[in-house]
């Protein structure tokens, strides 16, 4: 499983988000999974990455908590959580998506 972090230089909820993620991947049995950590630093580089806003995750290449409607661009991106609105989504929600991920994995291999 691939797993990536992108973020800009100054967000307050990056380093949440790397904490949160790094305590769902050993949750699920997967500590052992690095996280790659990727810095968006230009408008060319947001839209590149289609990058809509930090802390952004990525499983596998893909956005789990993709919302097309937000825009591209280097801006503070937020979560709905079972208690509003975040600046990183929930060990909860990121368990939730790390395991369809190890699901689908499996899935593939037949």
């Amino acid at each position: 499983m691939d797993v990536a972090l992108l973020y800009f230089d100054g967000c307050p909820n990056w380093t949440v988000a790397d904490a949160r993620l790094r305590d769902a991947l050993a949750e699920i049995g997967c500590g052992e999974v690095q996280v790659e950590h990727r810095v968006v630093s230009t408008p060319e580089e947001a839209e590149a990455a289609e990058f809509r806003g930090s802390p952004t995750v990525l499983v596998n290449g893909q956005d789990p908590f993709l919302d097309r409607d937000s825009p591209v661009g280097l801006s503070c991106r937020v979560y709905r959580t079972a208690d509003g609105l975040a600046g990183s989504p929930t060990v909860r929600q990121l368990i939730g998506v790390l395991r369809e991920a190890v699901r689908s994995s499996l899935d593939s291999r037949g």
